[in-house]
């Protein structure tokens, strides 16, 4: 994901770092903070599947564009794209998106999306060929064999993310963002209160079903150890 999103035009200051526990203070410590974006991979299960269909149900419409929407969201309509599209939502909002490369392709392919609603928006990174080239690429790096096109895989990710003092919730297949409430200044997205409103919930909810399938993980985006 660090290689994907710098040669998307993401600057090398920030990079993606495997998360190993959401609850020991200890493996929290060893990350870099401040943290702008969590990217959590979970498997559907019939308790998580059943769930997103009962809010998803729930919720407005969502048609938010331009410099006046509180962050950017992108509809996934490209099979095998979940990362893809988390990745965009961590990289493209809050810290991260001041120091997207200027003249980049990403600080283009932003230029282009921004003024652009959902529906649009989603068929602009459809027929984006940077981005596919890119996502191809990277797909068939690392230490995952990538399954084949036709086959589900089985998991999907949800991007946590702070920006204009809030954590939002992004995921492409949602209507549109979810406001999960305000961080202060001196909270980050692994500050205990966003952990609390994000990612854990969405674990007890698992743990309370008895699904068996706990197979969660977890990157984040922050300072880079490089840098």
């Amino acid at each position: 994901m660090t290689k994907l999103a710098h040669t998307l035009g993401l600057s090398s200051t920030l990079g993606f770092q495997d998360a190993y526990s959401l609850t020991d203070p200890d493996l929290l410590a060893l990350l870099p903070r401040p943290a702008s974006a969590l990217l959590f991979i979970y498997p559907c299960t019939n308790h998580s599947e059943t769930y997103l269909a009962k809010i998803h149900e729930a919720e407005p419409g969502y048609q938010g564009s331009g410099p006046d929407e509180p962050v950017m969201f992108y509809h996934q309509t490209i099979h095998h794209a979940c990362g893809l599209i988390g990745l965009l939502h961590c990289i493209t909002n809050g810290s991260a998106a001041d120091l997207i490369q200027p003249g980049s392709d990403l600080a283009k392919f932003v230029q282009g999306a921004l003024p652009l609603r959902p529906t649009e928006r989603a068929q602009f990174v459809h027929d984006s060929d940077f981005l596919e080239k890119a996502h191809a690429v990277a797909a068939q790096e690392g230490d995952s064999t990538a399954p084949p096109l036709g086959e589900d895989p089985g998991h999907a990710f949800i991007a946590f993310v702070q920006a204009k003092g809030r954590l939002w919730e992004l995921e492409g297949r949602r209507k549109g963002p979810v406001d999960l409430g305000p961080l202060g200044d001196d909270e980050d997205v692994l500050s205990t209160k966003a952990l609390n409103m994000g990612p854990l919930p969405f674990i007890k909810r698992e743990e309370d079903a008895g699904s068996g399938t706990l197979n969660f993980s977890c990157i984040v985006l922050g300072p880079s150890m490089d840098a």
